[in-house]
């Protein structure tokens, strides 16, 4: 039997978060073109390596920004059976490891620096650290300004009976939940993978150039060459730090890990009333606030896939309901 719904499983701020991902690329963009040119026109070697460095960074976002895109155009595209709502993971795990091939970088940069020093021209790097530390807050500001903390819910349920007769149940709910403390999964749940690798790119970037003005201020002031390979290298670890995070996170969305044990453990009890048992449980992401679920329940009462859909209607995320019930002795039972 064909569906007749959409599987449109995007966050409710997907097209405001593509909107601000374009204005920080144009943002860097603006600046790169400045600094090579400026670079360029004063004879500034330094000034023109952190404009190619701002063009890795506009890199680095224009594949958030195509994601989002992308997700967005093919939405509604029968061919992504669950939507494209895990397109944001994706690319955010493809930015996390660009994010780890930099910190190696830089790393690798640091060291070099404490085996062979190199002249550094502090009135020059100083600044240019300071305009880029202010770029990277600006984009910060740009990428996290007014963020959304409702969550719009759209659930499909698909019920099968004993007959294996197939019963599709549409129910819109366009309420927003504000409730964190009922019937809620937790953050990860909601959270926006592909804003979130966006953000870890400019607040890495911001971080190196902080660190990068105090290494450079105490080497110029004190003497302390060492100290700016010192913070390159404290930059490098953090970078690795956010980024294993990133990489964990999002390899769990792709992996179609369960997001949210307390989830499992709310539809467990849900279900298991009156003596009914649940034979086979599957939870996972579908995209930003949306979960699929998959129930099998075992009952010798005479209740059908609705009964157990009004038991789990106050579970707002999740999205995507298929539940199968079966009647009388089964022999064994699925992993739950």
């Amino acid at each position: 039997m064909e569906a007749t719904h959409s599987h449109i499983f995007l966050g409710t701020a997907h097209e405001t978060n593509e909107r601000r991902t374009w204005a920080v690329i144009g943002l860097c963009g603006a600046m790169m073109v400045a600094e090579i040119a400026g670079g360029l026109l004063f004879g500034s070697i330094a000034l023109v390596a952190d404009g190619l460095h701002m063009s890795t960074h506009a890199g680095a976002l224009l594949l958030t920004a195509l994601a989002y895109n992308y997700a967005r155009r093919h939405s509604d595209d029968p061919r992504f059976t669950f939507g494209t709502g895990k397109l944001g993971d994706l690319a955010g795990f493809s930015s996390a490891i660009v994010l780890l091939m930099i910190a190696v970088l830089i790393g690798y940069e640091a060291i070099s620096r404490f085996v062979a020093p190199v002249p550094i021209h502090f009135r020059e790097a100083i600044p240019i650290a300071g305009l880029g530390l202010m770029v990277n807050l600006a984009s910060a500001w740009l990428l996290g300004a007014g963020h959304e903390h409702a969550h719009g819910h759209h659930q499909h349920d698909h019920a099968h009976d004993d007959d294996h007769a197939e019963d599709h149940d549409h129910d819109h709910d366009d309420d927003h939940d504000h409730d964190h403390h009922h019937h809620r999964p937790d953050a990860a749940a909601h959270r926006d993978n592909n804003m979130r690798a966006a953000l870890v790119h400019v607040l890495a970037d911001a971080t190196v150039s902080l660190l990068v003005i105090v290494g450079l201020s105490l080497a110029w002031l004190f003497g302390w060459v060492w100290m700016d390979p010192l913070a390159g290298m404290i930059g490098a670890a953090v970078i690795v730090s956010w980024s294993w995070t990133l990489v964990r996170a999002t390899g769990a969305v792709l992996l179609d890990m369960a997001p949210d044990r307390h989830t499992a453990q709310a539809i467990r009890r849900a279900v298991e009333t009156a003596g009914d048992r649940l034979l086979d449980l599957h939870v996972w992401r579908l995209g930003p606030g949306h979960l699929g679920v998959i129930v099998a329940v075992a009952t010798d009462a005479p209740r059908d896939a609705a009964f157990y859909r009004a038991r789990l209607a106050d579970l707002q995320a999740l999205s995507h309901v298929t539940i199968e019930v079966r009647h009388g002795g089964v022999a064994g039972c699925g992993s739950v």
